[in-house]
C-alpha cells in the first residue's frame, strides 16, 4: 500500500501539551548554561550525575515516589527515590570501605536486577567511572572490556561469575574485588570474591556525594569495529545535561509519566535512557528483567500504564511479525508517546505503531560517541517516515564531504548526500577512547565531529539516513545506501527484516544482494524470491533494486539490535568476521 510522505500531527495527536512546541524558537533560546540552571549541582561548581538523578529529588516531594519497578517473570518490586538514595549511599560506602578510590573503575555484570542500577548510580557517588557489561556476553568479550578499563571492581552474580570469569580472572591483575549478587542459596562463598549483600548490610545509608567536576570522567561504554579489539568510550559528569535536555525535548518526559526504555543497561542506551535520564526528570521507570516476548510486553504496556515507551526497531520488527492480531488483544489507553533508536527505522514500522498501536514511531539517530539523543523526530513536529528528524536544541549538525587538500567542505544543497557531523560542544560528546587518542584525534575535522554516516539533509531540515561510510555499494558508477533497499523490501507483506550488502562484481564493480527473513505464515520459494525481486525492481528502480536475495530464519544482528551486514558480508564472501563479541546468540 502506498503511503503518504508525511504524517501530519495535529493537536488531537499530542495527549499533552509537548515540552517542545516551538522547535525554532526553543533552538534559538537554547543554551547549555541554561540547561545546567535546571539542576542542583554541587557546592564549588561541581556536578555529578549521581546527584542529579536520586539526590536531588530523594529528599523532596518525591521521595516516596517509585523510581524503578522491577517486573519479575512472577515477581514485582518496587524501588522509590528515597529507597534508591539508601541503596546507593550504601553501595557508596562499600566502596569506601574496600579501598576503592575515586576514579577507579568499577563494572557491573548482571541482568536487568536492582543491584545494578545501585551499583551504577552508587559507583557515580562515589566518584568512580563505571561500565555496564551486557550479561550475555561470553568470557572473552567480558575479559577483554575489563582488561582495557583497567576494572578494580566487578560487581556480577555468582552464576555469571563462575560461568563466565572465574577461569579468566588471573588475566585480570587490576581487579582487586568481586561482589557478588546471590542468585543460589550459599553460592556466594566463592573464594575471591564477596557477598555484596553482607557488605550492604553493614554499610551506612547515608554518603556525601563526592564533588565531581563536570570534566571528570563518569561512564565507560564499549562500542566495537569492524576489526580489531573493543574501543572504550569516556563520557564526564557534565553529559548529565544532555541526558536533562533530551529526556526533556526528544522523550517528552512529563511529571507523572510511566516510562519503559527496554533496552539493557549493557548499552550506552539502556545507561542513558534507561537510568539517568528519566530519573533526572523524576518519573516511574519500568524495568522488565525478562527476555523478549511480543505477548509479555503487550501486556506490560497495558498493565503498567505505559505513556511514553522507547525501544529498538529490532524488538518493533518482532512485534510486528507476531502480527497484529496479538496486539489488538490488549489496550493502551495511556500510552502517549513511542520513540526508536539503534538502527533506522524503516517507514512501514512507523507507520505499523499507528495502524496497530494508535501511535506512531518518532525515531531518533546518535551513536555511543554522542553520550545521548541527537537528531530525533519530535512530539510537536510532522513525522516523514524513514527520516532521522530534526537536530535537537544545542545540537548543530551539517553534511559535509572530504576537501582535496584535507579537511572537509559543507554540503549547502538539500538532498546532496555527504558525512553526517556533528559541532562540538554538546556536553555528552565523547573525551576519547580510552588508550587510544590517535583514534580519537581521527574523528574530527577542526571543531566537527565526523560519524562515520552517510547522510542526507532535505529542503525542511529533515536528516535522512543512507548508510554507515563502509556499508554504501558501489555499483555502476551509483552510490546506493542499504537501508532504502531495505526499507523498500520490507514493504512487502512477506518480509520480517532485510539486510543488504554488496556483492563484488567484475562489470559494475557491485551487485545489491538482500538477505530476508520472512514473517509467520511465509516460506521460502523460489516464486515469492522472484516475487521480491520484482516488488524492489518495482519500488526502486532496476540499477538499486537487489539482484539476488537469500532467505535466511534469522539476520545477525548485534545484541543491542542492529543488524550486522559486515558480517552477512563476511560470510557471503567467506572473509574473517572480525569482533563478534556483540553478536546476539544464534545469529
Amino acid at each position: 500500500m502506498q503511503r503518504p510522505a508525511i504524517i501530519h500531527k495535529t493537536a488531537a495527536d499530542l495527549a499533552v501539551p509537548p515540552n517542545l512546541a516551538d522547535y525554532a524558537a526553543t533552538c534559538a533560546g537554547f543554551s547549555w548554561d541554561a540547561a545546567r540552571a535546571e539542576l542542583a549541582g554541587l557546592p564549588g561548581g561541581g556536578l555529578n550525575i549521581a546527584h542529579e538523578a536520586v539526590e536531588r529529588h530523594a529528599h523532596g516531594p518525591l521521595r516516596e515516589r517509585i523510581a524503578f519497578r522491577f517486573l519479575g517473570e512472577n515477581s514485582l518490586r518496587d524501588v522509590g527515590y528515597g529507597e534508591l538514595s539508601r541503596l546507593t549511599s550504601r553501595f557508596a560506602n562499600v566502596l569506601r570501605t574496600l579501598g576503592v578510590r575515586r576514579g577507579e573503575r568499577v563494572f557491573v555484570l548482571t541482568g536487568r536486577i536492582p543491584e545494578l542500577y545501585i551499583a551504577v548510580l552508587g559507583g557515580l557517588k562515589a566518584g568512580c567511572v563505571v561500565s555496564p557489561l551486557f550479561s550475555a556476553f561470553g568470557p572473552e568479550p567480558i575479559a577483554t572490556r575489563i582488561g582495557i578499563g583497567e576494572g578494580a571492581v566487578l560487581v556480577t552474580t555468582d552464576l555469571l561469575y563462575e560461568r563466565k570469569v572465574a577461569k579468566l580472572r588471573d588475566r585480570l591483575p587490576s581487579l582487586r574485588h568481586v561482589l557478588l549478587v546471590g542468585e543460589e542459596d550459599g553460592a556466594t562463598a566463592i573464594p575471591a570474591t564477596q557477598d555484596l549483600a553482607m557488605l550492604m548490610a553493614q554499610a551506612a545509608d547515608t554518603f556525601e556525594t563526592v564533588a565531581t567536576r563536570p570534566e571528570d570522567l563518569a561512564l565507560l561504554h564499549f562500542t566495537s569495529g569492524t576489526t580489531g579489539t573493543p574501543k572504550g568510550a569516556m563520557h564526564v559528569h557534565g553529559a548529565v545535561l544532555t541526558h536533562w535536555a533530551t529526556g526533556r525535548y526528544a522523550l517528552d518526559l512529563h511529571d507523572g509519566d510511566i516510562f519503559w526504555c527496554t533496552a539493557d543497561p549493557g548499552w550506552v542506551t539502556g545507561t542513558s535512557y534507561g537510568i539517568v535520564a528519566p530519573l533526572l526528570h523524576g518519573v516511574s521507570s519500568i524495568v522488565d528483567v525478562a527476555d523478549f516476548d511480543a505477548e509479555r510486553w503487550y501486556r506490560i504496556l497495558q498493565e503498567q500504564r505505559v505513556s511514553v515507551w522507547y525501544t529498538a526497531p529490532t524488538a518493533i520488527r518482532m512485534l510486528m511479525k507476531a502480527g497484529p492480531e496479538l496486539a489488538r488483544g490488549f489496550s493502551f489507553p495511556r500510552l502517549r508517546f513511542v520513540a526508536s533508536v539503534g538502527e533506522p527505522l524503516n517507514p512501514e514500522a512507523v507507520w505499523w505503531g499507528r495502524d496497530v498501536l494508535g501511535k506512531p514511531i518518532h525515531d531518533n539517530w546518535w551513536q555511543t560517541e554522542t553520550g545521548g539523543i541527537m537528531i530525533a523526530n519530535l512530539p510537536a513536529l510532522d513525522i516523514k517516515p524513514g527520516s532521522m528528524g530534526k537536530p535537537l536544541p544545542g545540537v548543530e549538525a551539517a553534511i559535509v564531504r572530504p576537501r582535496e587538500g584535507g579537511g572537509v567542505e559543507f554540503v549547502d544543497a538539500p538532498d546532496e548526500e555527504g558525512e553526517l557531523a556533528l559541532k562540538r560542544g554538546w556536553p555528552s560528546m565523547l573525551r576519547g577512547y580510552l588508550n587510544n587518542e590517535e583514534r580519537y584525534r581521527k574523528c574530527f575535522a577542526g571543531d566537527w565531529y565526523l560519524t562515520g554516516d552517510l547522510a542526507r539533509r532535505d529542503a525542511d531540515g529533515y536528516y535522512w539516513f543512507v548508510g554507515r561510510s563502509d556499508d554504501v555499494i558501489k555499483s555502476a558508477g551509483h552510490l546506493i545506501g542499504p537501508f532504502e533497499v531495505e526499507s523498500a523490501l520490507m514493504e512487502h507483506p512477506a518480509v520480517a527484516e532485510a539486510g543488504v550488502i554488496g556483492k563484488p562484481d567484475d562489470m559494475v564493480g557491485e551487485v545489491v544482494k538482500a538477505f530476508v527473513s520472512l514473517k509467520q505464515g511465509f516460506e521460502p520459494s523460489e516464486a515469492l524470491r522472484k516475487e521480491l525481486l520484482g516488488h524492489a525492481r518495482k519500488k526502486l528502480g532496476a540499477a538499486v533494486a537487489p539482484k539476488e536475495i537469500d532467505f535466511l530464519p534469522v539476520l545477525p544482528r548485534t545484541r543491542s539490535g542492529k543488524i550486522m551486514r559486515r558480517l552477512l558480508k563476511a560470510r557471503e564472501l567467506g572473509l574473517p568476521e572480525g569482533d563478534t563479541s556483540t553478536l546476539e546468540a544464534g545469529a
